[in-house]
């Protein structure tokens, strides 16, 4: 099936383009999330008459992303922990426990925007987060990890 990308996508293309998919990808997820529209002579119509409309958009939500990703960059986290006697965690820190630690800096994100580099970390230390605020910017958070008292 051909759509039409209403926003760029790091993994399909870039706004304005036609791309082919699945059917049921475009169904279930491109068409409910405003994404995409069915590549048809009406659409295609359509979307160079909005062209302006969705370009304004698009840049208004590059710049509110540029914008949190300064102010992520900026804060550092710190969790604590229980350790046992060679200092291994019991249990791990989740991109919840990160979600919630940057929710408390005042900034929200959701816990799909985040890349760990592994479904949880399991290590005391620093650890670089990467965080997906829009298809063209990434910002990164140090999250620390320590002992709790």
């Amino acid at each position: 099936m051909e759509v039409i990308l209403l926003e760029d996508s790091r993994y399909l293309g870039k706004r304005g383009e036609v791309v082919k998919v699945k059917p049921g990808y475009a169904r279930n997820f491109l068409f409910p999330q405003g994404v995409a529209l069915e590549a048809t002579k009406g659409n295609i119509a359509y979307f160079e008459q909005q062209r302006r409309k969705i370009d304004a958009a698009h840049a208004k939500r590059l710049e509110e992303a540029e914008q949190m990703a300064k102010e992520i960059s900026e804060i550092n986290i710190t969790i604590k922990k229980r350790v046992g006697d060679r200092e291994t965690l019991y249990g791990s820190v989740t991109a919840s426990d990160i979600v919630d630690a940057l929710a408390a800096k005042g900034v929200t994100v959701e816990k799909k925007q985040l890349d760990l580099g592994a479904p949880t970390l399991k290590t005391l230390g620093d650890h670089s987060v990467a965080v997906d605020l829009h298809a063209d910017v990434d910002a990164s958070v140090v999250v620390s990890i320590v002992p709790a008292e």
